[in-house]
């Protein structure tokens, strides 16, 4: 059984290890990518059956793809820049971005 995600989409939220933040814009009730990215890019192994969220990084145009475990809310509140957030978002306020309506 897979756990309840600790974050949302629109939520700020730093990467504790590699120290960036980002805006979340998707986020899966587990892992979701390919076994060959797993064995070369999770390195430190994190748990597959817990959530994983894709982020729109700060200052910057990538988009990672990363575990709970490393994440925690982000004690900045400012808003990202990032080139994709006013496809994704349609609002900003008191630190939460709010998602386009598909």
């Amino acid at each position: 059984m897979t756990a309840n995600p600790k974050f949302f989409v629109g939520q700020i939220v730093h990467h504790n290890r590699f120290n960036y933040r980002g805006v979340i814009v998707d986020v899966d009730a587990d892992f979701q990518g390919s076994e060959s990215w797993y064995e070369h890019v999770a390195r430190s192994r994190p748990p597959k059956d817990k959530p994983w969220y894709r982020i729109l990084v700060d200052g910057s145009e990538h988009e990672t793809y990363v575990a709970e475990r490393n994440l925690a809310a982000a004690p900045d509140m400012a808003p990202v820049s990032h080139p994709a957030v006013e496809t994704m978002f349609k609002g900003f306020k008191d630190g939460i971005y709010f998602p386009q309506k598909h």
